[in-house]
Parts: C-alpha cells; sequence; structure tokens
C-alpha cells in the first residue's frame, strides 16, 4: 500500500466521493446478481465472492459516509472534526473481512465431506460479469490514487480482492465444465479467502495502530530528535515527545530546552520550518525552555535531562 499521502484537506473529497459512490453502485448490483446466482448454480466460489461484494459495498459505503464526516469542521466539542471517523470505517471494515473469511472458509470444510453439484455454465458467465464489473471498481478507485486516504484504500483493496474472488469463480468453472470435479468450487474458495485476510490484517494492523494513537510508521522518533538538535544548534533537549495520528494527517507536542534566543519568534519558527519540511509534519506544538525541566510529567515519554525535581 502506498505510503506517500498529500494532505489537502478539501481537495481530494470531492473526487473521493464520486469514485466511491460509482464504485459502491457498480459493487452492489453485482453482488445481487452473484448471490442469486450463486444460489441457483449452487457455486460457493461464486457465494464467496458475492460475500467480498458484501464487505465491498459495505466498505464503500462506510467509507463513503466517512469522507462526509470528515468534511464537518472542528468545533468546540470535537477539536480535530470527525477525521477520526475515516479511521474508524476502516477498522470495522477489517473485521467484516475477517468475519466473513470465517463463514467462508467454514462452508466450504463442510462442502468437501459432502460434494454438492454445481451448474459451470452458469457459474462462468456470472463469474465473467463480476470480474469486469470489479475490473471497472478497481480502476474507478485507482487511477490518480495519489490523493486518496485510508478508506479509498481499504475500498480498492477489498476490490482487488473481489477482482481475485472472480477469477477464481472463473477457473473453478472451466474445470467444472471440462472435469466435472466439483472439490475445485470450495477449494478455490479458501484460496480466494486466504488472499482477503491477508488485506484485512494490513488494513487491521493500520487503523489499530492509528486508533491507539501510535505514531506513524515512516517517522523515526529518535532519529527526529537527534537530526533537530544537529540542524539547528540552539536546541539542546527535545523531551515530552508525542506524536500521533488523525485522518493520517500528523500531529506532534514536543518541550524543547534551548539556549535563551535573541528572538523567540524566529527560533520557534525554524523548529516548525524543520518539522514541517523534513518530517510532514504541519501541526506541531512546541513549547521552549529555557531552564531544563524538572517537572515530574516530562519523564512521561522519555528520560528527562534533569533527574532532580523543582518541588
Amino acid at each position: 500500500m502506498a505510503h506517500s499521502h498529500s494532505h489537502h484537506s478539501d481537495a481530494p473529497t470531492h473526487g473521493n466521493t464520486r469514485r466511491l459512490f460509482l464504485a459502491f453502485a457498480i459493487t452492489a448490483a453485482f453482488m445481487v446478481a452473484e448471490i442469486i446466482g450463486g444460489l441457483v448454480s449452487g457455486s460457493l466460489a461464486l457465494l464467496a465472492d458475492a460475500g467480498h461484494m458484501l464487505t465491498d459495498a459495505a466498505a464503500l459505503l462506510v467509507a463513503l459516509l466517512a469522507v462526509h464526516f470528515a468534511r464537518r469542521p472542528p468545533n468546540a466539542s470535537h477539536t480535530f472534526g470527525w477525521l477520526r471517523l475515516t479511521t474508524l470505517a476502516a477498522f470495522v471494515n477489517a473485521i467484516a473481512l475477517v468475519v466473513i473469511t470465517i463463514l467462508i472458509v467454514w462452508e466450504a470444510i463442510a462442502r468437501f465431506y459432502h460434494p454438492q453439484p454445481v451448474a459451470g455454465g452458469m457459474m462462468l458467465i456470472i463469474a465473467f460479469a463480476g470480474l469486469v464489473a470489479n475490473i471497472f471498481s478497481f480502476w474507478v478507485l485507482h487511477h490518480d490514487n495519489e490523493e486518496s486516504n485510508i478508506n479509498v484504500r481499504a475500498a480498492a483493496l477489498h476490490v482487488l480482492g473481489d477482482l481475485l474472488g472472480s477469477v477464481g469463480a472463473i477457473v473453478a468453472a472451466f474445470v467444472i465444465l471440462w472435469t466435472g470435479w466439483t472439490p475445485i468450487d470450495p477449494l478455490l474458495s479458501i484460496l480466494v479467502s486466504c488472499l482477503v485476510l491477508r488485506s484485512a490484517w494490513r488494513l487491521l494492523k493500520e487503523s489499530v495502530n492509528e486508533l491507539l494513537e501510535g505514531a506513524p510508521g515512516a517517522i523515526d522518533i529518535t532519529a527526529l530528535k537527534k537530526r533537530l538538535s544537529g540542524t539547528i544548534p540552539e536546541v539542546r533537549n527535545i523531551h515530552h515527545v508525542h506524536l500521533w495520528l488523525v485522518g493520517e494527517q500528523p500531529l506532534m507536542t514536543l518541550h524543547v530546552q534551548v539556549i535563551p534566543p535573541h528572538d523567540h519568534d524566529e527560533l520557534l519558527e525554524r523548529i516548525h520550518h524543520f518539522l514541517a519540511h523534513e518530517y510532514q509534519i504541519a501541526h506541531a506544538t512546541v513549547q521552549m525552555e529555557y531552564q531544563p525541566c524538572g517537572v515530574e510529567d516530562c519523564k512521561l515519554g522519555t528520560s528527562a535531562s534533569s533527574p532532580h525535581h523543582h518541588h
């Protein structure tokens, strides 16, 4: 998954909404077709694919709502606005994927013991139509992917899983038509489920990290502290550093012990400039100190420069 996000908070949302809505409409329509086809032809691979399409449609719907809510301006009770909603949406999404995968695998194992007849021809036609729909959805979500957020990426992942699902169903249909060997159907449905599980796991990890106020994986805080004090000679000690993500945008608070400067604001400006340009941290709160920090609280993140306390 690409981690080069550009954060123009308003620019991409409209494009994202349109793309998500289009993909949602296509996916929902084909999901219904696949469910009917899967039940009529008796194909589990088709139903597995419809299962993916269901989470897809849900993913896209949740993503749409999230994009809508993320546009709401911050207010007194939600000072960040509703940006976190997109992360929460991605999290719920990932869990839904895991649950559906488990159900499909469960059913597939049952089918190995009690094989069911499968109508290969009908299965092939529907799987092929599903593939075309998925390719289109994936293209809609993926072209100019630079500006997409975690939700559009989540949705694109779903659709990719779907695409593989449709391919699996097509292969199974061909095997059934040529050899009549029906166990290929549950076999391929398991294979597809494993692929989906992999993307779900990645999504789960990413969204949980953000919900637990984890630092963005791309930023090494120890290196950041070293480089900041190396670049700006007045900076002596950096402590009480907190770095987290809201709606994929990094936020930071830090205490900086400095040599008393001639121009306080100019030094502050240089620190902000460093964070914004070297680390793309546009929103940082810097507390400048001229004495070693003796407050107990400073020990929260890292050991403070001064071990003795001022009472």
